[in-house]
Parts: C-alpha cells; structure tokens; sequence
C-alpha cells in the first residue's frame, strides 16, 4: 500500500476541517484585499455580475486545493520521517 493510501480515516479527517477552516480563512483575507469588499460573493448573490461570482469560486478553488496539497503533503513528510525514526 502506498503512503499516500495509508492516510488514517482520523488524520483525512482533521486535516479536510483543519483545510476547510483554513482556506477559508485565507479566501476571505484574499477576497477583501483584491475585491476591497468584505462580503464575499457565493452562487447565490443575484446582485454579484456572473464575473465576480465565478472569480470568487475560481479563487476559493484554487486556494482550497493549494491548502489540502500541502496539509496532505506535510502529513505524509511527516509520517515518512517517523517510519524512518523507528
């Protein structure tokens, strides 16, 4: 079994909401510096142009994938690191 099968169901599972928390934490941070608003659009906001509202998808998309990468990533260095230790 590869490593990156390996992951625990608990691990998968702190870092998916330890992820979610944090990407979206990072998203709005992003969102309120580029959109220079503090309400970040969603689906929906009928009053959001379909250009902003796709922006702000794409944008959460790309930060979403970027944090579970390298929590994921970390993990698995991690694990490797311990199994080598012992």
């Amino acid at each position: 079994m590869s490593k990156a099968n390996s992951m625990s169901r608990s691990a998968s599972a702190a870092l998916g909401i330890a992820g979610g928390l944090i990407a979206g934490v990072i998203f709005k941070q992003t969102w309120r510096l580029i959109a220079r608003d503090d309400d970040t659009p969603d689906a929906g906001d009928l009053e959001r142009s379909w250009a902003e509202v796709l922006i702000a998808a794409t944008l959460q998309g790309a930060i979403s994938g970027a944090v579970k990468a390298a929590l994921n990533r970390g993990y698995l260095l991690h694990s490797q690191h311990d199994d080598e230790v012992e």
